[in-house]
C-alpha cells in the first residue's frame, strides 16, 4: 500500500467535502475491472480520479459512502476468494486497506443497498457525479430505482461544484506528484527526439517512449500523440513512415505511482533540422506560449491569456503574409481559428483534462463566464480567473488543416483577414504545438517539471544526438 498518502489527508479531504455538501448521503462509486473481450481478460486498471482523491484505494470494484448527518464513512467491497487467489495471488484483507485512509466500516458489496435504503429512508438528499462508464450507471439505477436514462438527470450540482473546488487546488504534495509525472515525460520526449530517423515508422518512436513509463512501473496518462500528420490534433495513427524533412508532433504523458498525470507535447524535425518554413512557423509558435506563460497570475481570466497567444500568432502570420488586417479585430471575429482551432490548455491532475468528466463548464466557467458559441473559442477547456494552486497546461499551436481552409475559402470567411492565396502553400505543412505544465503559485507561476528542450537550437541539437 505504498502508492498511499498519509490517512489524514484522505481524512480531511472527506471531512471538507461533507462540510462543503452540507447534508444527505454521498456516494463515490470506484471503478470496476472491465474486460477487453471476456471477463478474465481485462483492459489495464484505472481507478476512477474523484474515489482515489477520496479514498486513495488504487483496486476495482469498490463504492465509497459518506453518511453526512450521521458522521459515518463506509467501504463496500469483497474480499477475493480462494479460487480467485489462486489467479491473482495472495492480498491485503480489505479491512486493513480501509484503515489504512481512516475508514473503520468496511462492509460486503452486497449490503450497498439495503444500507442506502436505510440512511435514505427518510428522504435525505443522496449525491453523485456524472458517471462515463455504463457499468457504474447501470449500478446507480439499481440502487436508486431510478431508469439508467435517467441517471444523468438526478446528479448533484451541490456534490460537483464542491469535488472541483476542492481539487483544482493542488497541495505541494501533489505538484510534487505532478512533478514526478513530469520526470518521466521528460524521459519520453528525449528518447523521442533521439530516435526519430527519417526511414523509421511512427509506430517504432511510439514503442521507445511508451516503454518508459512501463519500465517505471506507471501507465500513460493519454493515448500518445506522435504523427507528422499534426494538423489532426488528436491523430491517434503510427503507421506514416517518417522522412528527413517531415516535421511530428508528439504529445504524450505519463502518470507517476500515485496516478497524478503529466502531459508535454514537442515537435520534432525528422532528420535533426526544421527547414526555414517550418522554423518560421514553429517560432512563431514558441513565442505565443512562453508569453502565454509569463502572462500567468493568480487573478487573471484564463481567457484572457488565450486572447494574448492568438494575438501573438496573429501576428506572426500577418508577417508571413498568412493573415492581415487589425490584429485585435481578427481575434474578435475568430479569423484566427483557420489556423487555431482549438483552446490554449486545460487543468491538470489526477485527470490528464483535470475533472473533465465532472463537466467542463463547471471546471472551466462560472456563473458569470459563459463558455462562447464562436469557432475555435468554444473548444477553450478554461477560461475562469486563476487561482494559486491550480496547474495547467499551455499548449498554443498552428495548424494547416486542408478541409477546413477549403471550407473557408469556399464560403469566403474572413477575406479581409486571411489572405487564402499564400495559405495554399502550407497546405501539406501539417502543424506546430508547443506545451508545458504550469503551476500558479501566489503572485506568479512556475513552469513545472524538468526543462524539455523546445528552442530550435535546443531541440535540433538533441535530435542530431
Amino acid at each position: 500500500m505504498s502508492n498511499l498518502f498519509d490517512a489524514n489527508i484522505y481524512i480531511e479531504r472527506r471531512k471538507a467535502l461533507a462540510q462543503q455538501v452540507g447534508s444527505g448521503v454521498i456516494i463515490l462509486p470506484g471503478n470496476n475491472d472491465s474486460p477487453m473481450n471476456y471477463g478474465d481478460n481485462i483492459y489495464p486498471f484505472r481507478q476512477d480520479s474523484t474515489f482515489r482523491y477520496y479514498f486513495g484505494l488504487d483496486m476495482p470494484n469498490l463504492v465509497g459512502i459518506i453518511d453526512i448527518e450521521n458522521g459515518r464513512e463506509m467501504i463496500f467491497g469483497d474480499d477475493p476468494s480462494v479460487e480467485t487467489i489462486v489467479w491473482i495471488g495472495s492480498q491485503i484483507p480489505l479491512q486493513e486497506k480501509c484503515q489504512s485512509i481512516g475508514i473503520q466500516e468496511c462492509l460486503p458489496h452486497n449490503k450497498i443497498s439495503s444500507i442506502l435504503a436505510n440512511i435514505t429512508a427518510n428522504g435525505r438528499p443522496t449525491h453523485f457525479l456524472p458517471q462515463y462508464r455504463a457499468d457504474i450507471t447501470i449500478m446507480l439505477s439499481q440502487y436508486f430505482g431510478v431508469e439508467v436514462s435517467k441517471i444523468a438527470d438526478n446528479v448533484s450540482e451541490t456534490l460537483i461544484k464542491a469535488v472541483v473546488d476542492q481539487r483544482s487546488i493542488k497541495s505541494d504534495l501533489e505538484v510534487t506528484c505532478i512533478e514526478s509525472a513530469l520526470d518521466i515525460c521528460h524521459d519520453m520526449h528525449v528518447a523521442a527526439m533521439k530516435h526519430a530517423r527519417p526511414g523509421m515508422y511512427e509506430r517504432e518512436v511510439v514503442g521507445i517512449t511508451e516503454s518508459i513509463p512501463r519500465s517505471r512501473g506507471v501507465q500513460l496518462s493519454f493515448p500518445t500523440i506522435f504523427t507528422i500528420n499534426g494538423q489532426t490534433l488528436h491523430n491517434l495513427e503510427y503507421n506514416n513512415k517518417m522522412q528527413a524533412g517531415d516535421i511530428v508532433i508528439h504529445d504524450s504523458g505519463s502518470e507517476d505511482p500515485m496516478g497524478y498525470a503529466g502531459d508535454i507535447t514537442r515537435t520534432i524535425p525528422v532528420g535533426g533540422k526544421f527547414d526555414s518554413f517550418q522554423k518560421d512557423i514553429y517560432n512563431i509558435v514558441l513565442d505565443s506560449q512562453m508569453k502565454a506563460i509569463e502572462a500567468i497570475k493568480p487573478g487573471i481570466e484564463f481567457r484572457e491569456i488565450y486572447w494574448l497567444a492568438s494575438r501573438i500568432l496573429v501576428d506572426g502570420l500577418k508577417d508571413l503574409g498568412l493573415m492581415q488586417g487589425d490584429t485585435n479585430e481578427a481575434v474578435a471575429a475568430g479569423a484566427h481559428a483557420l489556423f487555431f482551432p482549438c483552446g490554449l490548455g486545460h487543468m491538470i491532475g489526477l485527470d490528464v483534462h483535470d475533472m473533465q468528466g465532472l463537466g467542463e463548464n463547471y471546471v472551466g466557467y462560472t456563473e458569470k463566464l459563459k463558455r462562447s458559441e464562436q469557432f475555435g473559442l468554444r473548444s477553450l477547456r478554461l477560461a475562469r480567473a486563476l487561482e494559486p494552486g491550480f496547474v495547467v497546461t499551455v499548449e498554443p499551436g498552428i495548424y494547416f488543416i486542408p478541409e477546413l481552409i477549403d471550407q473557408w475559402q469556399s464560403g469566403k470567411k474572413h477575406l479581409n483577414f486571411i489572405n487564402y492565396s499564400n495559405v495554399a502553400k502550407y497546405r501539406s505543412f501539417g502543424g506546430v504545438r508547443i506545451e508545458d505544465v504550469v503551476l500558479v503559485t501566489s503572485d506568479s507561476y512556475r513552469v513545472l517539471g524538468r526543462p524539455i528542450p523546445k528552442s530550435i537550437a535546443d531541440v535540433q541539437k538533441i535530435c542530431c544526438s
